[in-house]
């Protein structure tokens, strides 16, 4: 995948999930980036053979007393960009303007390893708390009422997810239902279109992308597992450009949603 490209979520997933203790890697060197970003960081020290290690801008380096060395190419990281435009009527007349917002890769940020200068110690990466995760994502946790001992969890309306107390993975089956409330799976019924519903099958592949990323990055077990059911519920076909990108958004903002905020 070639750097001046844009980012093409549906490799960086399959890379993912082909080999998920860069996830865990990335989250730890790159900490306080997006999940895609850290992916994409790793991705392009990997290829250039630079050794990875805490991740800034040009600027931010020169704040921090180091400069980056001489000769060293910036890596690019996926940023949003806004734009305007204006709506016109029939007759030619601008009736609105709207705002919308585009991604594009911009080159300015530098490993550690790329530097050189005052001695640097990266801020310790902060735990993530189940709590907080809960009241950022404006979320509740219910008792699990189901008799079912088959079912590891589920997600109801009103943003209400629960976690069977036998369940063999706790944190992943929480993090799949976090997932299909974050990603609009559960809905009262009549609230989406047929051509808005997504197939149970892709809500599951979407939902179980979700909890393995969020484990993969944490080091929490459960990997292996995702691995095999994303595949199951998969049933061979790809997960779509579109589908992958929503994958990554969800699953950053769980993690984000459990962590306090570092400054960039």
């Amino acid at each position: 995948m070639s750097e001046e490209n844009r980012i093409e979520w549906t490799k960086l997933l399959e890379q993912a999930i082909s080999e998920p203790g860069k996830i865990n890697e990335a989250y730890r060197r790159f900490h306080g980036y997006s999940l895609g970003n850290r992916l994409w960081a790793m991705c392009q020290c990997v290829t250039r053979g630079i050794e990875p290690s805490p991740l800034a801008s040009f600027n931010r380096w020169k704040e921090l007393g180091r400069h980056v060395k001489k000769g060293e190419r910036a890596l690019s990281l996926c940023m949003p960009v806004t734009r305007k435009r204006s709506q016109a009527d029939r007759d030619g007349n601008e009736i609105e303007i709207i705002t919308y917002q585009f991604f594009v890769l911009k080159k300015n940020w530098f490993v550690l390893s790329q530097t050189e200068g005052a001695d640097y110690t990266p801020d310790p990466i902060p735990n993530w708390d189940e709590q907080r995760a809960l009241s950022i994502l404006n979320i509740s946790k219910v008792p699990f009422d189901l008799l079912n001992g088959n079912v590891q969890g589920y997600a109801a309306p009103d943003r209400k997810v629960s976690v069977s107390p036998l369940a063999t993975q706790p944190f992943k089956t929480l993090f799949h239902e976090f997932a299909h409330q974050i990603l609009g799976h559960v809905e009262p019924a009549g609230a989406l279109t047929d051509e808005e519903t997504t197939p149970s099958n892709v809500q599951e592949v979407e939902a179980e992308s979700v909890a393995m990323l969020c484990c993969a990055s944490l080091g929490l077990p459960g990997v292996e597992y995702s691995r095999d059911y994303i595949q199951s519920w998969a049933e061979g076909q790809p997960i779509g450009e579109k589908a992958a990108h929503r994958i990554f958004a969800a699953a950053d903002k769980i993690l984000k949603a459990g962590t306090e905020a570092l400054q960039q």
